[in-house]
């Protein structure tokens, strides 16, 4: 089983990044708990305050794919739901 990367962005829109910066400190300590979280960082983009910079690390696709289940049917994933994500998975 190898590592699986994901690396990319998000662009939030102006009228949902209030609830946005409200709910990812709450994201991020709940996914770095996730068994097989080895990196998670979310960060905002200093050019562009509507991108958010993401990069992840897990141990395996199952601790991964463990995680993306989590968050779809999470609060984060319903306050995202109109985001734009621009992602690359790397296995």
């Amino acid at each position: 089983m190898s590592k699986v990367k994901l690396k990319g962005f998000i662009v939030v829109a102006d009228n949902d990044l209030e609830i946005i910066e409200q709910e990812l400190p709450r994201h991020c300590k709940l996914t770095r708990q996730e068994a097989g979280c080895l990196v998670f960082e979310v960060t905002r983009s200093h050019s562009d305050h509507n991108r958010f910079n993401v990069y992840e690390e897990f141990v395996d696709r199952e601790a991964f794919d463990a995680h993306q289940a989590r968050v779809k049917n999470s609060k984060w994933g319903s306050v995202t739901a109109n985001v734009e994500r621009h992602y690359e998975i790397i296995e």
